[in-house]
């Protein structure tokens, strides 16, 4: 498995997860576990998803669910897993 994470933050509203997951579904990205959550109207997720059949590569999937986030009006951080992983190190 090739995994990245995907993080999601900002004001909650409809269609957050349909809009991500969308991005996800049309490059064939599966998404191995979820997690999400709202507090006082700030929505948050967590994805780690796995690449090994996507047809785009971790740069290409990272520009296109930013651009689904500023259509939806949330943040969206897109990291390899190792990469992810060294972050929490520091």
């Amino acid at each position: 498995m090739e995994l990245a994470v995907v993080s999601v933050l900002g004001a909650d509203r409809v269609g957050i997860v349909a809009g991500i997951a969308g991005v996800l579904a049309r490059h064939n990205v599966n998404i191995v576990d979820i997690s999400q959550t709202v507090v006082r109207d700030i929505f948050s997720m967590v994805m780690v998803v796995d690449m090994s059949k996507a047809d785009v590569d971790i740069a290409q999937l990272r520009r296109e669910l930013e651009e689904e986030g500023r259509r939806l009006g949330v943040m969206v951080g897109v990291y390899h897993i190792d990469v992810f992983r060294y972050m929490q190190r520091i």
